[in-house]
């Protein structure tokens, strides 16, 4: 049985402290947030009622529930307040010094808090070893800002116990996170294990004159999708963060490549980032994101700095850290890169990493050896997509695209949405891709249901990701809305039940994806609704035309114009949605509900969905005469006279489609 958590203190008021707070009270927690002068308190706490105003401005947060959330959040100067709590979080500064000597005094406080640390880099190990019960103390690593990036990583330390394992993962959950398990202490855990190698390969490229700042972001954002340069990310995060974390992995493996001067330059020059106007970019007070080209970074290969990050990701395969999917979860959502960093190492091809590495090796020395898994991998021939099979197996029909995942498990096709590090929001790639898998399925005999899924478990999709389209003028939004209508149509109008499984949120044009499905099943935390008139804008993508359909004019009226977000129990009373599973539930549930579909006669389903689809369009007497026509023909089928005789004789139909 996992502990019940309630109450959560937080050290530390800054910027990961109050996010932390904030999201634990969200989720319904009451907290407690501790630092050493009022001035931090009142300056974190702000920040959440700014953050608690946005959330109900958007919609995310009925009226009055910021309040509500505002009312679990208590202050304090004085660390007698943690005595009586249930898990304790610490976010002061990344010192092993300060987080020691903290946790010495709450040791003394509370002798039985579950304990935690939120580190990025230092083992909790090291941390931990300042209780008198490094079996209960454990690290939960959130990203910045804690309140939106849907990532944690749970570190279990040397001595940590499965209790506690479990209770910081279920309390992670109750977040609404999803949870990367770190089964190992090692500097850096999963993501900044890769993270650092990564951005420290790139300042020493531009350190040793092969290319320069702004040509290695381009080739990062260009070439590998990520959703800002390596530079850019660096200044983000802050470069004091990034040097310290690096010598903290250096100082206690001494084997890790050496920090690059570049880093250390901009450390001593105190030029650290956005936060102090100048880091690898320059930043002014009106000033957004630097401005990338395409063009800088056509004559540099991100194989040349990524190959170093998929080294570090093998070192964590091999020593069994973490999972394959755990790791490349942890980089998409983390990160934001569109695919995990293993895929992606498959789609280049083990043996060019192995070669890059190892010129790497011969230039600038050992540091650089490729990790023996990866010489294993080379050897044995397992080089990745090009020879089925390398970090996965690509012998099953599982066709990766650049924003899709098209899986054929006959008589079912599951086509989820890829971009699960942003909500699985729609772009013109994924439309396009789109489109082709419908083409696929439609014309494919072996699938007789479609499901169509969202990556992860925040969204379905959240809608259109608008500044992907790049709207510069209203012809082409109007062409922009009628490709992403048509495109769905081709699921409406497919010869074959199509299913939403709505797992999150479904919004805007994930809605309207939605729609034109036969059926939206969803699971029980899902939220699905048009929201786009809190934009200024209508749905744009067929939403108006197929909400009526399904819920009146009265409710498609009410939901459209306030931009409603229906929980899935109120959506299921609205007739928006056909079944609610419980989360735990619902892969098994939409499964059994589409193999159940599959068992139909083909024809018949393909019949009966155009009758429907003709019943909503046309006049009554058209469509009847539409459904009279099916009937006679159907009756002439192989698979009516084995629907007929299997029902006399009290057997299973086993329906051919002929």
């Amino acid at each position: 049985m996992i502990a019940q958590i309630r109450s959560v203190g937080v050290l530390g008021a800054g910027t990961m402290g109050h996010g932390i707070s904030e999201a634990a009270a969200l989720a319904g927690f009451d907290v407690t947030i501790y630092d050493v002068r009022q001035d931090f308190l009142d300056s974190g706490l702000e920040k959440i009622r700014w953050s608690v105003s946005k959330l109900e401005e958007k919609g995310v947060l009925s009226p009055g529930k910021g309040a509500e959330v505002l009312a679990r959040i208590h202050t304090t100067l004085d660390l007698h307040a943690m005595a009586p709590l249930d898990l304790i979080i610490e976010a002061v500064p990344e010192e092993l010094t300060v987080k020691t000597k903290v946790f010495q005094e709450i040791d003394r406080e509370n002798k039985t808090a579950f304990l935690a640390s939120n580190t990025s880099t230092i083992p909790i190990t090291e941390i931990a070893a300042a209780t008198s019960r490094p079996q209960r103390f454990v690290g939960i690593h959130f990203f910045n800002p804690p309140v939106l990036m849907p990532l944690v990583e749970v570190i279990r330390g040397e001595l940590t116990d499965q209790e506690t394992v479990d209770a910081a993962v279920s309390f992670s959950k109750a977040l609404g996170k999803q949870v990367v398990l770190c089964r190992k202490d090692v500097p850096g855990f999963i993501v900044n294990r890769i993270l650092g190698p990564l951005l420290n390969e790139a300042a020493w490229t531009v350190g040793r004159g092969q290319a320069t700042v702004e040509q290695v972001d381009s080739a990062a954002v260009y070439k590998t999708g990520l959703p800002m340069g390596l530079f850019e990310l660096a200044d983000y995060t802050g470069i004091d963060v990034i040097y310290k974390a690096a010598e903290a992995v250096k100082s206690r493996e001494p084997a890790a490549l050496a920090p690059a001067p570049l880093f250390s330059e901009k450390y001593r020059q105190g030029k650290l980032g956005k936060k102090t106007g100048e880091g690898f970019y320059s930043y002014g007070k009106a000033s957004g994101r630097p401005q990338i080209t395409k063009e800088a970074g056509e004559s540099v290969d991100p194989l040349s700095f990524f190959c170093v990050a998929v080294n570090a990701a093998a070192w964590l395969v091999r020593n069994q850290v973490c999972s394959e999917e755990d790791l490349d979860l942890a980089v998409k959502l983390g990160l934001g890169f569109p695919d995990g960093l293993l895929r992606m190492a498959d789609r280049w091809g083990i043996d060019r990493i192995v070669a890059a590495l190892r010129e790497k090796q011969s230039l600038y020395g050992p540091e650089y050896a490729p990790d023996p898994l990866l010489e294993e991998m080379a050897r044995s021939g397992s080089l990745g997509a090009a020879t089925r099979k390398g970090f996965y197996d690509y012998s099953t029909s599982e066709k990766r695209l650049e924003e899709l995942i098209l899986r054929k498990a006959p008589p079912l096709a599951w086509v989820s949405l890829n971009r699960p590090h942003r909500l699985n929001t729609i772009t013109p790639k994924m439309t396009e891709e789109l489109e082709a898998a419908a083409r696929d399925l439609a014309a494919d005999g072996s699938i007789r249901v479609v499901i169509l899924a969202g990556e992860g478990e925040k969204a379905f999709s959240a809608g259109a990701d608008l500044t992907s389209f790049g709207f510069s003028s209203p012809v082409k939004a109007f062409d922009a809305s009628r490709r992403m209508y048509e495109v769905f149509t081709l699921f409406e109008t497919m010869p074959k039940p199509v299913i939403a499984a709505i797992n999150g949120f479904a919004f805007g044009g994930g809605c309207e994806l939605a729609l034109a499905c036969d059926f939206r099943l969803a699971s029980e935390s899902s939220q699905i609704g048009l929201t786009e008139t809190s934009l200024g804008i209508i749905p744009g993508a067929g939403g108006t035309q197929r909400l009526l359909k399904l819920v009146g004019l009265a409710k498609a009226r009410e939901m459209i114009y306030l931009g409603s977000r229906l929980s899935a129990g109120e959506a299921l009373k609205a007739g928006l949605v056909d079944r609610v599973f419980a989360n735990a539930d619902f892969r098994s549930g939409v499964e059994e509900f589409a193999n159940r579909l599959a068992k139909r006669a083909p024809l018949s389903l393909r019949f009966s969905k155009q009758a429907l689809n003709v019943a909503t369009q046309s006049p009554p007497n058209q469509g009847q005469y539409f459904e009279a026509g099916a009937f006679a023909m159907l009756l002439s089928t192989q698979d009516a006279s084995e629907g007929i005789t299997s029902f006399l004789s009290k057997k299973e139909p086993d329906f051919k489609g002929e």
